[in-house]
């Protein structure tokens, strides 16, 4: 499947307005931004290679538990959603909006310490 930036862009936003209230209240102060693909350097910091399937997304940014008072993020928390990937696994755009649900809610878990556990409970283990 193949979409437009702006139809992607729209998926995006369907699909974040399905996650659980509990889970969307902490995207508040995260930047969502979609990438083509993964860059190299974000691929060599997550120890994948070129010839390995790519991340669907990423979570750059301090979690919850790393944060302090004396130790406050640098930057923006942001989670990247990387659309060619995304759409090389989804044959509808149905089945493309919650394969993008599910990747941002596995990307807020790791900036909140959601485990395997609550994921399962919610729908998303």
């Amino acid at each position: 499947m193949k979409l437009s930036d702006r139809d992607f862009d729209q998926v995006v936003k369907r699909a974040i307005k399905r996650i659980p209230r509990e889970i969307r209240r902490h995207l508040k102060n995260v930047l969502i931004t979609v990438r083509k693909y993964p860059s190299r350097e974000m691929l060599e910091e997550l120890g994948i290679s070129p010839a390995e399937p790519p991340p669907l997304g990423l979570y750059k940014g301090a979690s919850l538990m790393e944060r302090s008072e004396t130790y406050p993020p640098l930057y923006p928390d942001t989670i990247f959603i990387f659309q060619e990937p995304l759409e090389e696994m989804c044959e509808t755009s149905e089945e493309l909006e919650r394969e993008i649900e599910i990747t941002v809610v596995h990307e807020v878990a790791h900036f909140i310490g959601i485990d395997d556990e609550r994921l399962a409970e919610l729908g998303y283990g």
